[in-house]
C-alpha cells in the first residue's frame, strides 16, 4: 500500500490540517515552498518526495487563482512520480454554471471540469473527490484518465438538525422544490416531516412564494440547503414558513460561501435561531458569531478513503 503524503492550496491549509489530525500516522504532511513575484505570477515548489506515494491534495475551484493553483500542484505531483493524485475539492465552483440557458453561455462547470481532466496521467490514476455537489451531474464532465467521486455530508446534515432540534420535534424543509427530492431523503432518514417552498419568478432575480407543501404550525422547521451564497433564497423561505405559522427556523448548510453580506444579512433578519455548516468553504472560517457553528468535512473525507479496499 503507498503512503499517503496531504497537500493543499493556500486557502485549504486549515483542512489539510484537520484531516492530518484524524489521519493514521503513516499519512504524512506535504511541504510546499510557495511566493509570489512582483509582476503578479506565482512560484511553487514540491519540497517533500512525492515519488511512488498516493498524493491527497486538497483546494477548490472557489476563484479562479485556487483553481490554477490546484492544477499546477496537482501536475508537479504527477511530473515528479506521484503513484495515485487525488484531488479533494470540497466546493466546486461554478456548479450552479452546469448548463447554458442561452445561447452563447460559457458552461463553466464543464470548462472547469475539462481542465482537470487535461492533468497528465499518474501511474495509477486520478480522483477527483468532491462533496454534496449542487447538480449531480456535474461528475459526468470529467474526462479521460479522471475518475469522478461524489460524496455526500448526510452524517453531518442529520446530527446538526438533531442537535438543532435538542429534543424538540422538527419539519425538515428546503428552500424550494429544487432540493426537495434530497430534503425527502433525509427526512426519511430522521422519521419527521419534510417541507418544501412552491415558487413563482417574477423576474431574473425576485420570486415569489405561493404554497407550502406542508403543516408547520407552531413547529421548529429546519431548513437544509446545499449551499448559501448571498442568503435571499434562505431568507424568502424562512419568513414563509415563518408566515405559516413556524414556531422557529434553524438552518444547515453544506456550503457556506456567504458573498458579500450575505451573513449578516441572515444574521440581522432574526428569522434563524442556528446556523450550521461546514467548513467546505473557506469563507466561513472568517465569521465570528454565536449564531454560526462550523463543522468539518474532515471525517466525512478519511471515512471515504478508509472504505477503498486495499
Amino acid at each position: 500500500m503507498a503512503r499517503k503524503i496531504v497537500f493543499s492550496t493556500q486557502r485549504y491549509q486549515y483542512l489539510k490540517e484537520r484531516l492530518l489530525a484524524i489521519a493514521p500516522d503513516d499519512w504524512e504532511p506535504g511541504l510546499l515552498s510557495i511566493r509570489d513575484f512582483p509582476d503578479g505570477e506565482h512560484y511553487h515548489r514540491i519540497t517533500s518526495g512525492v515519488t511512488g506515494k498516493e498524493v491527497v491534495l486538497i483546494g477548490g475551484t472557489i476563484d479562479d487563482k485556487e483553481t490554477l493553483e490546484l492544477f499546477d500542484i496537482a501536475n508537479g505531483c504527477i511530473q515528479y512520480g506521484a503513484l495515485c493524485v487525488n484531488l479533494v475539492i470540497p466546493y466546486f465552483g461554478y456548479s450552479t454554471m452546469e448548463r447554458a440557458v442561452q445561447y452563447g453561455e460559457i458552461v463553466k462547470a464543464k470548462t472547469r471540469a475539462t481542465l482537470f481532466s487535461a492533468l497528465p496521467a499518474a501511474s495509477n490514476g486520478i480522483r477527483v473527490i468532491m462533496i454534496d455537489l449542487h447538480v449531480d451531474g456535474i461528475s459526468h464532465y470529467f474526462e479521460s484518465n479522471v475518475r469522478p467521486v461524489h460524496l455526500y455530508a448526510k452524517s453531518i446534515v442529520q446530527q446538526a438538525a438533531l442537535d438543532i432540534a435538542g429534543g424538540r420535534p422538527f419539519v425538515l424543509a428546503s428552500t424550494d422544490s429544487g432540493r426537495a427530492k434530497w430534503v425527502e431523503s433525509l427526512a426519511n432518514d430522521l422519521g419527521v416531516q419534510a417541507a418544501f417552498v412552491f415558487k413563482k419568478r417574477v423576474s431574473g432575480e425576485e420570486t415569489h412564494v405561493t404554497a407550502i407543501s406542508a403543516n408547520v404550525q407552531d413547529t421548529l422547521v429546519i431548513i437544509y440547503d446545499d449551499m448559501i451564497r448571498t442568503g435571499g433564497s434562505l431568507l424568502n423561505a424562512a419568513q414563509a414558513y415563518r408566515h405559516a405559522g413556524a414556531s422557529s427556523i434553524g438552518v444547515i448548510t453544506t456550503h457556506g460561501i456567504f458573498a458579500g453580506n450575505g451573513y449578516r444579512k441572515i444574521a440581522d433578519s432574526g428569522l434563524v435561531e442556528k446556523l450550521i455548516c461546514t467548513d467546505t468553504h473557506p469563507n466561513a472560517l472568517d465569521i465570528t458569531d454565536p449564531l454560526l457553528e462550523v463543522r468539518s468535512v474532515a471525517p466525512v473525507i478519511l471515512s471515504w478513503f478508509e472504505s477503498i479496499p486495499v
